[in-house]
């Protein structure tokens, strides 16, 4: 399970034995009063279950250790709390039926958290994106420069993904918020569908429209591979951050606070921990998600080679992406953004990332684009030899200056033909 460093509060809650249990002892409530309306369990029976059911976490543990199994300890603890009406207790249902119906009550109570999570990051980064809408600095290709671009267009595509991320979520968390009351092998022998959408209606989930004595494990695996993907953005985006932060670029800063060491050794240590920390943690999600899909693959209809692997990747998966959501959007809130420093790096390859730009006025003024290619990429050469002005250099060779005039090269010298777009693509992404 997540260790405490890696936990919030009200995740951990929804993940713990009381809440769990909790949530078994609402399954089989909600069976009851299913029956109770169908006029099976007579009305003070139902009463005196509703007011009277409960448990102990230590005596259902204690339950466990005689039964060797825990829904049969937790079913015999709970009847303790009661007198004869404790034989409508798990009243034509299995142990399924409780379990899985419970989880995806448990993980409704998860996505409340993490669509509140993603939200935050969301609105964070797009408050980022406008902020640094138009702040310059140079597009990289392969870790090298390229052309100039924008912090804000960055910052833009995050928030693109991230929007994406909010609508798989929508619908893997739809698919696990589910239920099934449907008995051994789903035939609804011993109960009713109609028990069953009492039931899940009551839990404000969906009935499953068809299982076996189990939900189709198909639902959680979308669900964890939807989680993974939310943390591989993160990781994304805290990649950036690492490489942006390095000594030789140093274009943005996670926040130091006063009194933060960076070095057990090193005094004048400033180290990116925060972006580095969930990309650790996003590897563990991802690693989730092939035992998610071993999951998918069981016998007929039912075998329990699932239920231990889903004791660790359901409350792991939800409660570390809890984490390195809350913990990125804070990194995002108090970054420290260096513009003049972008823009300084624009001028790092001495004018080399305006070659394109040259390029094409040549073939604009009738060259091919090989003939055009040709004259510009051997001074584009010398240029990385020999650390050499671009720009001198073509003012300096005749198959340039034959075609271009100074104004032709001002232009092409000019970053703001690179953003003549920004605000078009900021429409197209919802930022305007």
């Amino acid at each position: 399970m997540v260790i405490k460093r890696y936990q919030k509060e009200p995740m951990a809650h929804i993940w713990s034995d009381q809440n769990k249990y909790q949530a078994w002892l609402d399954v089989e409530i909600a069976v009851d009063q299913a029956w109770n309306q169908l006029g099976v369990i007579p009305d003070a029976d139902f009463q005196k279950i509703k007011d009277h059911a409960s448990f102990q976490v230590e005596d259902i543990l204690a339950m466990e250790k005689i039964t060797k199994h825990d829904v049969v300890a937790f079913t015999r603890t709970v009847s303790q709390s009661l007198g004869p009406e404790k034989k409508w207790i798990h009243y034509g249902v299995t142990s399924t039926d409780i379990v899985d119906t419970a989880y995806g009550y448990l993980l409704k109570q998860a996505n409340v958290i993490l669509r509140q999570d993603l939200q935050a990051l969301a609105d964070t980064v797009a408050q980022k994106a406008r902020q640094y809408k138009n702040t310059v600095m140079i597009g990289r290709t392969h870790g090298v420069h390229a052309e100039p671009t924008t912090f804000g267009l960055v910052l833009a595509n995050w928030y693109s993904e991230i929007k994406r991320d909010q609508e798989r979520f929508e619908h893997a968390a739809r698919g696990v918020e589910a239920g099934k009351i449907s008995g051994a092998v789903g035939t609804f022998a011993n109960i009713s569908p109609q028990a069953e959408a009492i039931v899940c209606e009551i839990l404000g989930i969906h009935p499953q429209e068809i299982s076996t004595q189990v939900l189709p494990r198909d639902l959680h695996a979308e669900y964890i591979m939807t989680l993974a993907l939310i943390a591989a953005a993160i990781e994304r985006f805290a990649l950036e951050i690492r490489h942006l932060q390095r000594t030789e670029v140093r274009e943005v800063e996670e926040f130091f606070a006063p009194g933060q060491k960076g070095s057990s050794a090193m005094p004048h240590k400033r180290n990116p921990i925060g972006s580095e920390n969930v990309t650790g943690l996003a590897r563990v999600i991802k690693g989730h998600v092939f035992t998610a899909l071993e999951d998918i693959e069981l016998w007929h209809e039912r075998d329990i080679s699932h239920s231990s692997a889903e004791r660790i990747i359901l409350p792991d998966s939800t409660e570390i992406l809890d984490y390195m959501l809350q913990r990125f959007t804070k990194i995002v809130q108090e970054l420290t953004v260096f513009p003049e420093k972008m823009a300084a790096d624009l001028q790092v390859t001495h004018g080399l990332i305006y070659s394109q730009r040259v390029m094409l006025k040549l073939i604009q003024k009738g060259l091919s684009r090989e003939a055009a290619y040709d004259i510009v990429q051997p001074l584009t050469a010398q240029v990385w030899q020999n650390h050499e002005d671009f720009r001198q250099l073509l003012e300096a060779d005749q198959q340039v200056t034959q075609r271009l005039s100074t104004q032709d090269l001002d232009d092409a010298f000019d970053y703001h033909w690179h953003l003549q777009h920004v605000n078009d693509i900021f429409q197209r992404v919802g930022l305007e």
